[in-house]
């Protein structure tokens, strides 16, 4: 009995060998393929953006082209299961946004367990920028919350539940005492097109998304929600400026890979996406479109992540999100 032991134990001892020997072997070929970035969006929205502009200038580092597949649906869900259940051999990553954190918080039920991306590494933060026709009486973040105290409180369009946007609307509910009614679009283009068009009295987008709208003079910023000055427009104050720290968010892009991918390729991965947003070139590119590259470690990434889920829980028990 002792003699089928120690051979059962030689043997997955042996088995344990060859599957490090076979990690070690797949992390000093990496990469010689093309690598995937999956963002879990449609093109044309700041992840997408955000994501692009970083895999072009991370397949430098890498010496292999990182593509770009767009697999919107679910609220980021869809994509994020499509890179959950791929192969752990660092050819497909996930370039999502807080939903790959928040969604786990909302929703009921998730197609893949909650350890099955890994972070990677965090590239850049396009500031939310709360925002209003350029013609509305609303003039400021305290004329917002006073003007929504009064008769009906005031409209505000959203990227649906759990988006960027809807914890903005939440945000100013519970943190300023606002009265604000949420009207859910299918993105945050769409809630940009509702405020311009009046359709809704507010939101709070991107800065990539409505920077353009803000500089072109058919959206007035009231604030931004994120804890620095916009370099590209740095006139727009932070929520924390104006008293209200409380209301702090931005939305964030990131990388993150299925469990089990070999941690060597995560830390190449890592340094590459950290030199490509620290890049001159890139800093150049994202910066006036209201863009904020972060790179850092991976123990930095997962820091930040940690502290997001620990500020957002609570917003999502304290407002009832739920799925749509």
């Amino acid at each position: 009995m002792n003699a089928q032991r120690c051979a059962r134990f030689a043997k997955l001892a042996l088995i344990a060998a060859l599957a490090g020997m076979a990690q070690m072997a797949m992390a000093d070929t990496w990469p010689s393929r093309p690598i995937k970035f999956v963002v879990p969006f449609g093109p044309g929205g700041a992840n997408d953006l955000v994501a692009r502009a970083v895999a072009e200038a991370a397949s430098k580092q890498l010496g292999q082209p990182i593509l770009v597949e767009n697999r919107p649906g679910a609220g980021s869900v869809l994509g994020a299961e499509v890179v959950a259940k791929s192969a752990p051999d660092g050819y497909t990553f996930l370039a999502p946004a807080a939903g790959v954190i928040t969604n786990s918080l909302i929703k009921t039920q998730m197609p893949y367990p909650p350890d099955a991306l890994v972070p990677v590494a965090l590239m850049a933060v396009s500031p939310s920028i709360i925002v209003v026709p350029v013609d509305s009486p609303i003039k400021d973040l305290k004329g917002l919350i006073a003007s929504s105290k009064s008769g009906q409180g005031i409209n505000f369009a959203t990227a649906g539940t759990g988006s960027t946007p809807h914890f903005v609307a939440e945000m100013l509910k519970l943190k300023a005492g606002a009265k604000i009614q949420i009207i859910p679009y299918k993105s945050g283009n769409e809630g940009m097109v509702a405020v311009l068009s009046k359709q809704v009295d507010a939101t709070s987008e991107a800065s990539v998304v409505v920077l353009p709208q803000i500089k072109g003079g058919k959206l007035r910023a009231l604030a931004s929600t994120w804890n620095r000055r916009i370099a590209a427009i740095p006139d727009i104050p932070t929520t924390e400026e104006l008293g209200f720290p409380n209301v702090f968010i931005g939305h964030w892009s990131g990388v993150f890979a299925p469990k089990g991918t070999p941690d060597d390729i995560l830390d190449k991965m890592n340094r590459a996406v950290d030199t490509a947003v620290k890049s001159t070139e890139l800093r150049a590119r994202l910066i006036p479109q209201g863009i904020d590259p972060i790179g850092g470690t991976r123990a930095d990434f997962v820091k930040f992540l940690a502290a997001e889920k620990g500020r957002l829980a609570p917003i999502v028990k304290s407002a009832g999100m739920k799925e749509d």
